[in-house]
């Protein structure tokens, strides 16, 4: 099980591993996989009887951070109290992680839309009592939701309270009826929403996105792995403008977007960031599973924020001045992204998969005992505030902080969000 064991400055970490069926309807059908998840705590407490944190990652598709000397922040206060576990997601980082190849293996589109569907919220829950109960004797912890990690909190909530302590969520607080439709019906404006206020902040910004997206038009540039850059995967890079740091990131990464004044070409080492930034090498997952999060037995993706964008006639690729997208998937990114071109069938078969049963169970939450957490984000460009709101009334036992200091990623600008969270349970 233990893979390693070393010292990073401040911190003791100690790298683990369990294998897991693939299928948790059907455990015993021989299909394996292995989860991964790391233990840090501080040095000195590395024996010490610790209470348990387990951090639930955004997402979807998203691996663990990795700790440093330097952060993530409350992860350096958290180590302090707890011995916090750090889980890859299956299908993540190292928890069997699945890549074009995996798609590629699969014998057809089904095949790999029947994979994928194994790696829901319900499987990770299900991974992490497993991890629980086998790892750690059954001991019961505490959660730290990050964005989807907030969704996954709601699941664990709904199926398997048994394990919990208390819960955390930082900005993952979803409608537990969810409507692909409405979500991004909320989205979309909050995304323009917030390219308005970019503009504001830096007005001269408009004139040289919009060059950008023009030149993009007539000369059709290639990426470094051989993509050809379209507008509309430019404008994929407004998923950054939800974060703390995101507008200045954008401003920084468009300023040398040119090579000369004549704008008769674009920089290398421009393409390079936005080949990264758009292109899915490290989470190809977040865009294969992403619709089917607000996935339910009567409602399901197929495309949702595709068809929703038809609405917004300011997200189209010739509007000046030029709006970029936020956190939304489109069917074309799986030809035009060739990091995700192995996944277009699959997921063009998931994208109409009925959902087995539901994520969340109004009924148990709604009598749920165990103390919750969250931080609601006023502006939040990924979370609807609303919907978090209404959640956050139908859950019994969960106190909620409203803010509008913080942007979705607030938990890793301050360390105070997450002090604030242990406040609010501290004496229930």
């Amino acid at each position: 099980m233990e893979i390693d064991d070393y010292r990073l400055v401040g911190l003791h970490v100690t790298d683990r591993c369990l294998e897991v069926p693939l299928d948790w309807m059907h455990p015993d059908d021989g299909r394996t996989i292995s989860v991964f998840f790391r233990e840090v705590c501080g040095p000195a407490q590395k024996e010490a009887q610790l209470p348990l944190l387990v951090f639930l990652q955004g997402g979807p598709g998203g691996k663990s951070p990795r700790p440093t000397s330097s952060g993530p922040g409350w992860l350096l206060d958290a180590v302090k109290k707890y011995r916090v576990i750090l889980p890859d997601q299956r299908g993540t980082g190292r928890s069997s992680r699945i890549t074009g190849a995996t798609m590629n293996a699969m014998k057809d589109a089904q095949a790999a839309a029947d994979y994928l569907a194994h790696f829901d919220a319900h499987a990770i829950v299900a991974d992490l009592e497993h991890i629980r109960k086998n790892a750690y004797q059954g001991a019961c912890w505490e959660t730290l939701g990050q964005s989807y990690g907030g969704f996954l909190t709601l699941s664990y909530l709904s199926h398997a309270p048994e394990g919990l302590v208390k819960c955390y969520i930082a900005g993952g607080l979803p409608s537990l009826s969810p409507n692909p439709d409405e979500v991004y019906q909320r989205t979309y404006a909050q995304v323009a929403k917030k390219m308005r206020a970019y503009y504001a902040r830096f007005p001269q910004d408009a004139q040289k996105l919009n060059a950008i997206a023009d030149y993009i038009q007539v000369h059709q540039p290639r990426l470094p792995n051989g993509d050809v850059l379209t507008v509309r995967r430019f404008q994929s890079l407004g998923l950054m403008i939800g974060m703390g740091n995101g507008a200045e990131r954008l401003h920084w990464l468009i300023e040398e977007a040119f090579v000369d004044e004549r704008q008769s070409a674009l920089n290398h080492h421009f393409l390079l960031e936005v080949m990264v930034l758009t292109g899915f090498d490290e989470n190809p997952l977040f865009a294969a599973l992403h619709e089917n999060i607000y996935a339910s037995p009567n409602a399901h993706g197929a495309w949702a924020a595709e068809r929703e964008r038809q609405q917004h006639p300011e997200f189209a690729e010739d509007h000046r001045p030029l709006y970029l997208t936020g956190e939304m998937i489109y069917p074309w990114m799986f030809e035009e992204i060739s990091v995700l071109r192995p996944f277009k069938e699959a997921v063009e078969v998931l994208a109409h998969k009925p959902l087995p049963r539901p994520f969340y169970d109004p009924a148990r939450l709604a009598n749920n005992s165990v103390p919750v957490a969250a931080v609601i984000y006023f502006d939040d460009m990924y979370v609807d505030v609303e919907l978090s709101l209404q959640t956050a009334e139908a859950v019994e036992n969960l106190t909620y902080w409203l803010t509008n200091e913080f942007e979705h990623d607030g938990l890793r600008q301050d360390s105070k969000v997450f002090e604030k969270l242990q406040s609010l349970v501290q004496d229930r």
